[in-house]
């Protein structure tokens, strides 16, 4: 599903950043843990697309991205994978339901309406379609992020700091949404975090030195 070899990446020539060799199965879970500055979100950027690797191979649904030139990777990226940030980007003056539909249109995939309600039910946030973001709570503006990063059923899902700004009530709810969601539609998730609480509930982890 996900693996790499030889990986590595450099901002300058001064701090090239080198991967151990990883591989995650079809549906797994997996934590990327490593102190600030270790290459949590750099590797969770690369295997996203994000960043264009320059060296090694990064293998998704036994595509190397590296490969895939700039449209390729745009177009693989909007139907493969989704993203869960630490800050949201969603459109404030929009409802939930034009953010959802609006990510559909930037992926190159159909605006269904029907996908739409049958994710914001699964996350119980159906009564809030019509809501704008800013009038929402911080969980439930994380739950809409995680609407919009499972509403083109991706085989990916990449989150970076999905939890560390989050109370324990709220950081319990979302890893729940999160695993939850990826079991009912068999996709692989990846966490990049220094959040120790969700050690105990992923226990597959690829420790950065």
């Amino acid at each position: 599903m996900i693996s790499i070899k030889d990986l590595k990446y450099g901002y300058s020539p001064e701090t090239k950043i080198s991967f151990r060799d990883l591989s995650i199965g079809q549906g797994e879970s997996w934590l990327l843990l490593g102190e600030s500055g270790s290459g949590k979100t750099t590797l969770l950027h690369l295997l996203g697309g994000l960043l264009k690797s320059q060296e090694g191979i990064i293998q998704v649904n036994e595509n190397d991205i590296t490969k895939l030139s700039e449209t390729n990777l745009d177009h693989f990226r909007g139907k493969h994978v989704g993203f869960v940030f630490q800050k949201n980007h969603l459109i404030n003056a929009l409802t939930v339901e034009k953010n959802l539909l609006l990510a559909s249109f930037l992926a190159g995939m159909n605006q269904d309406i029907k996908r739409v309600n049958e994710v914001l039910e699964q996350l119980g946030l159906l009564d809030k379609k019509k809501s704008k973001i800013w009038e929402l709570s911080q969980g439930q503006t994380q739950r809409v992020a995680i609407a919009r990063a499972v509403l083109n059923k991706p085989t990916v899902i990449l989150a970076d700091e999905p939890t560390s700004a989050l109370d324990d009530r709220t950081c319990n709810d979302v890893i729940e949404m999160l695993l939850d969601v990826c079991f009912q539609n068999n996709a692989t998730l990846v966490i990049a975090t220094h959040d120790q609480r969700l050690k105990s509930r992923v226990p597959k982890q690829f420790i950065l030195p």
